[in-house]
């Protein structure tokens, strides 16, 4: 696996607050991505962004 770049938080909210809130919404966003609508989203907005970088490409 690649390296990941340490984020760093540039806002007033503290940082165990936004982990708070991320450990409550990563079970639904992942159930989402898991579901029959969320592949389907997931894959068209992979389809827009390749057009937008070929879009890029020939500019």
């Amino acid at each position: 696996m690649g390296r990941h770049k340490k984020l760093i938080n540039r806002t007033n909210i503290p940082q165990h607050k936004i982990e708070a809130i991320a450990r409550c919404i990563l079970p639904d966003i992942l159930a989402f991505y898991d579901s029959e609508e969320g592949q389907r989203e997931f894959a068209e907005w992979k389809k827009q962004r390749e057009a937008k970088k070929q879009e890029a490409k020939t500019e």
